[in-house]
């Protein structure tokens, strides 16, 4: 064969590939890429399928007061493959628009569709026409359509009025593309009440929809999904069902009838073990303090009744959005931490975990030992002193357990923790939840730190428990660290007899149909009696405590009370505040001390004593159960708005007023804020002080950050209004004349 020829044929040969693959190539762009595109341009009705959200589950108190409920919520959202494809019909092409764009480096110009002057001139100029346009935000839509064309609806109002809505309704078959919608919305009728518990929720994200959605559905609608609190843990059992909507739209893309409607399921009711009442009561307490958390609890069930933690937020706020500038004012706010569970986050506990110290003791058999106080136990060169050595060089001299909790002497816990030894010490303080997180049902719940225990041994695998660090566990100080929710529960479980009740916020949830998806079911963990400790030893513990409040020189005397016995022990322990020293106070507590019922444990940052600052503040939470306990007072619950905080240092004791007192028996848990000073009294003569452990502990004494709010998830931002965006100009002020 000639070559030339061979060549020829070589030529026409390649050729006729090229222009096949081209062919292929349109084809492709023809059948599959734009398929729909041309679909709609055929004459004929069509369908379009629309998969709708699930409609999440109300959320309520024990006693069905709700807490988190769905409003009717009206939404005009874009299709924006149909409003294109509605332009084209009427002008033949696209506008387009010039863009520079950055490719391999070097800057291009680029010709796109110009989605937002399509949807500007098509859609929102018939919508101003009807007064129904807003302003919105061009760049998120142009981004919105060419990341996810018509498959995800893009949101353009979602604050309609019913009369808006109504509009919208009557003229919606002249609008193609655009889709009215009556949907739930999240709203928390008493606002930022239980709002650490509660959560609040986020948009879907936009990434998540699943490929097999772009086969089954024309139009996507993901669901919202809880990022805190039960919203957050709960999120599955809350979730509904996704419903199936398909609408009939005629050859211009007008809506004729939607047909084969199957309607969004709703997800279980969840019933928290909440008493609303009682969280009220204990949320109005915290907040006469700037930085403070509470718990209170059922001691015969492991129910957390209340759980506050201040300063707090507003759910609402992020619903269905947050503005970008509140969300800045929620970020200015970072050195409160308005978004940590402070119950549920660890803090040096300093003398309350004296409770868990006679725990070990008197699982070890040595619950009826005494020792003799002198002022301090030295080991080497270190001196740990007792706060009443500290603070007038006296001691306590011999003294039995009820004695040393009720005088809160730190050389009797010492003591009794260098003869019992760290590994007795680990496993007794290990039995009333120290050093592990409880497993109640909300995220990021601190396990806190149990020095000798494996998980502190883990995470330093050079230290050695010295006696010097087992006197620092002893005494809630070194190393050792607590949540108010693990020391409330080791309270209610001395309380009970010795049952450790696993803690819970979620009492039950029920399904749409009626099947109980989560039993009301208490969880009994640990029965000191049966793990070897002699209910004689026990009631030790517990007379100590009630020695705390009920007699001279108990260092819990501002928990006393007429009529009701109260059972306690405080704590003041070392801590560091923006580089300062600073306390942790602390109060654990139950009552009534023959067939108790509550255990109640109040943490505030940066205050004095724990005797001084949260014995009154627990005082008022008891005179509030009570006064309804005992006197059928009906305890109030009403909104609340979101509560700042603030870093002041409370030095002495809070003084409660008369009037405070009546006003919390007579039922009015909310007082005035001037019915409460941080007065400057002295300190009642044998109140425990802060420095109560002493400076000799210093070495081992933790530098203890605030809480932050780096790990808290970004929520969905409103998207502001830009300049492509502002489709109905602002009204200019007129000068008179």
């Amino acid at each position: 064969m000639e070559p030339s020829y061979r060549f020829r044929l070589y030529l026409l040969t390649a050729l006729v590939l090229v222009g096949f693959g081209a062919l292929l190539s349109r084809l492709h762009e023809f059948q599959i890429e734009r398929r729909d595109e041309f679909l709609q341009l055929v004459p004929g009705n069509r369908t379009v399928t629309v998969r709708e959200p699930g409609i999440r589950g109300e959320i309520t108190d024990r006693n069905g007061i709700t807490l988190a409920r769905n409003l009717r919520n009206y939404e005009v959202s874009f299709n924006l493959d149909e409003i294109r494809t509605a332009y084209l019909r009427q002008y033949d092409e696209d506008l387009t628009i010039q863009r520079l764009t950055t490719e391999k480096g070097l800057v291009r110009k680029r010709s796109e569709k110009d989605i937002v002057g399509i949807v500007n001139e098509g859609t929102i100029e018939r919508l101003r026409k009807l007064g129904l346009a807003k302003n919105y935000n061009a760049k998120e839509l142009r981004v919105h359509f060419l990341t996810h064309g018509g498959l995800i609806p893009f949101s353009y109002r979602a604050d309609l009025t019913y009369e808006d809505f109504s509009r919208f309704a009557e003229h919606n078959l002249d609008l193609p593309g655009v889709y009215l919608n009556v949907r739930p919305q999240r709203q928390y009728p008493y606002g930022a009440l239980a709002s650490h518990v509660i959560g609040y929720l986020k948009q879907w994200e936009k990434g998540d929809v699943p490929e097999s959605a772009t086969r089954k559905f024309d139009h996507y609608i993901g669901d919202e999904k809880g990022i805190a609190g039960v919203e957050a843990t709960m999120d599955e059992t809350l979730r509904g069902l996704e419903g199936l909507k398909t609408i009939v739209k005629d050859e211009k893309g007008r809506t004729i009838r939607p047909t084969d409607i199957t309607n969004p399921g709703i997800g279980a009711k969840l019933q928290l073990t909440l008493d609303a009442p009682t969280q009220y009561l204990l949320e109005n307490t915290l907040r006469l303090a700037g930085r403070s958390a509470g718990v209170v609890m059922d001691v015969n069930t492991g129910e957390v009744l209340a759980m506050a933690s201040v300063p707090d937020y507003d759910p609402n706020d992020f619903i269905p959005s947050i503005s970008q500038s509140k969300w800045d004012e929620y970020r200015a706010n970072l050195q409160l931490a308005p978004f940590t569970n402070r119950a549920i986050s660890q803090f040096t506990p300093g003398s309350t975990m004296k409770i868990p110290t006679a725990v070990a003791g008197a699982l070890a058999g040595s619950a009826t030992r005494r020792y003799s106080c002198n002022g301090y136990v030295t080991y080497g060169n270190a001196k740990v002193g007792c706060w009443i050595y500290n603070m007038k060089g006296g001691s306590h001299g011999s003294q039995n357990l009820p004695a040393a909790i009720q005088h809160s002497c730190n050389p009797y816990f010492n003591m009794l923790a260098g003869t019992i030894g760290w590994k007795a010490m680990v496993d007794g303080c290990a039995m009333v939840g120290i050093g592990k997180r409880t497993g109640i049902e909300l995220p990021k719940e601190d396990p806190g730190i149990l020095p000798g225990s494996r998980a502190w041994r883990a995470s330093n695998p050079s230290a050695v428990m010295t006696p010097h660090e087992t006197a620092g566990l002893s005494i809630g100080q070194g190393t050792s660290m607590a949540t108010p929710l693990q020391m409330c529960a080791a309270t209610a479980c001395i309380a009970n007899g010795g049952k450790y009740f696993r803690p819970r916020i979620v009492k039950q949830a029920i399904s749409e149909d009626g099947k109980r998806v989560i039993e009301d079911l208490p969880k009994l963990e640990v029965d000191l009696i049966q793990a070897g400790i002699k209910a004689t030893d026990l009631e030790l513990i517990r007379k100590g405590m009630w020695m705390s409040v009920n007699q001279a020189g108990g260092t819990s005397g501002k928990l006393k009370m007429s009529k009701i016995e109260v059972a306690a022990k405080t704590g003041t322990a070392q801590s560091s505040d923006n580089g300062k020293k600073s306390n942790n106070s602390w109060v654990i507590s139950f009552a009534p001390y023959e067939n108790p019922k509550y255990a109640v444990c109040i943490m505030v940052q940066n205050g004095g004593s724990g005797g001084g600052v949260c014995g009154p503040l627990a005082n008022l939470v008891y005179r509030g159960l009570f006064a309804r306990d005992l006197n059928g007072i009906q305890l109030p619950v009403r909104p609340m708005a979101k509560a700042v905080g603030n870093t002041d240092r409370i030095e002495k004791t809070i003084e409660v007023s008369a009037e405070l007192i009546a006003a919390v028996e007579a039922g009015d848990t909310a007082p005035a804020p001037e019915a409460i000073a941080a007065a400057a009294s002295e300190v009642v003569p044998g109140e425990e002080i802060a420095g109560e452990t002493g400076e000799e502990v210093g070495p081992h004494t933790p530098v203890q950050p605030p809480p932050t709010t780096a790990i808290i998830p970004t929520p969905t931002i409103t998207p502001e209004v830009d300049a492509e965006g502002i489709v109905i100009p602002r009204a200019v002020p007129v000068a008179e004349p």
